[in-house]
């Protein structure tokens, strides 16, 4: 299907001229999928992890460990900015040879006003775009930077994200100082930064589709819980990709949410199950995938570089070795303040989605 754009000049009388605007449709018509009709292939892939992360289960998979969670930095904040920094320098250094020059820098971060990402900006010679939906900021980023592409306006560009357990736990629970007791449902903020080049050039893995997700808030007000605040978000979002889609589970070599944890999976396969879809054993978690039973992160990670360390340091360089060959990925995010739950709000979260195919 086509809209359409209506152009009028100043004291214009005659027929207005009709430009045919693109919409993204699939089978049916869509709503919050856009379609991709340029291939836009993730021609690089990084991340950098805390040593807590490179010992869990995927730990022959990361590449760049961090063994002080300072980085050597009087804070911890400027560790936060030191591992995005080097990130993105090693995932747009490894596509240069292959595609030229990153154009365009998006990013977010959990830290106010996104200062990691704007902080760390000022070392790159790029436009950035901010872009900050919690821990879903990473496949709103990659939604953002392939519509871009697609649309022409860019060849090549770069979207990351990062999160650190201290900067984190300071910011919207207590300092690690205070010595809280977690409780059993509680997860644990990931430390890790992840970035990927974008482009319309070279070659990788092709994401073909985005699912920009609704607001979604149950009322669940409980800081700790964030699998159950997050799940009816990414239950809304893969809802909306399979119908609109017309596509179903089984259809996908693998499912991913972002940062659910145990709980918060289980959770969502109850929801989608009452909306008729069976996650069956190609759906996983990427938090309850990134530490170990004995590593005791209760119901497992979260955060925003929980799922693009994942994604970037297991999924991609897999799809690149043929193992997968289409993979759904729902990254979710709790968009509550530092103050609202204090003040008796709920939480309202949101999960952005893609579809990434091998080329």
């Amino acid at each position: 299907m086509q809209g359409t754009t209506i152009h009028k000049g100043k004291n214009c009388n005659f027929a207005p001229v009709v430009t045919p605007v693109h919409r993204a449709v699939g089978r049916g018509e869509a709503k919050q999928t856009i379609f991709f009709g340029t291939p836009v292939h993730i021609v690089s892939a990084n991340a950098v992890v805390g040593n807590k992360e490179a010992q869990g289960p995927l730990k022959d998979f990361f590449r760049r460990v961090k063994d002080d969670i300072k980085l050597g930095e009087k804070n911890f904040e400027r560790a936060e900015i030191s591992m995005f920094d080097e990130a993105v320098r090693a995932s747009v250094n490894e596509a240069k040879p292959l595609v030229g020059e990153t154009q365009l820098l998006i990013s977010g971060d959990l830290l106010n006003q996104m200062t990691t990402s704007s902080y760390a900006a000022r070392n790159f010679d790029m436009p950035h775009l901010g872009v900050y939906s919690a821990c879903s900021t990473y496949t709103e980023a990659l939604s953002l930077g392939a519509t871009l592409l697609d649309g022409g306006h860019f060849t090549t560009v770069a979207c990351a994200t990062v999160s650190h357990f201290a900067t984190a736990e300071r910011q919207f629970r207590y300092p690690l100082e205070y010595g809280c007791q977690r409780p059993p449902y509680a997860q644990w903020t990931v430390t890790a930064a992840g970035c990927s080049v974008l482009s319309t050039r070279g070659a990788g893995p092709v994401i073909r589709a985005a699912t920009l997700g609704k607001v979604v808030d149950f009322g669940q007000n409980d800081l700790s819980n964030m699998g159950a605040a997050m799940a009816p978000a990414a239950m809304d979002t893969m809802h909306a990709m399979f119908r609109e889609t017309d596509s179903r589970p089984e259809e996908y070599d693998l499912i991913l949410t972002g940062d659910l944890g145990k709980l918060g999976s289980d959770i969502l396969r109850d929801l989608m199950r009452e909306k008729g879809y069976n996650l069956g054993q190609q759906y996983i978690d990427c938090g309850s995938l990134i530490y170990s039973v004995d590593q005791n992160c209760y119901q497992g990670g979260s955060g925003a570089g929980c799922s693009a360390s994942v994604i970037n340091e297991y999924v991609i360089p897999q799809m690149r070795a043929g193992k997968y060959k289409k993979v759904a990925y729902f990254a979710t995010g709790a968009l509550m303040s530092t103050q609202s739950c204090y003040q008796g709000e709920t939480i309202p979260c949101v999960s952005h989605g893609v579809i990434i195919e091998g080329a």
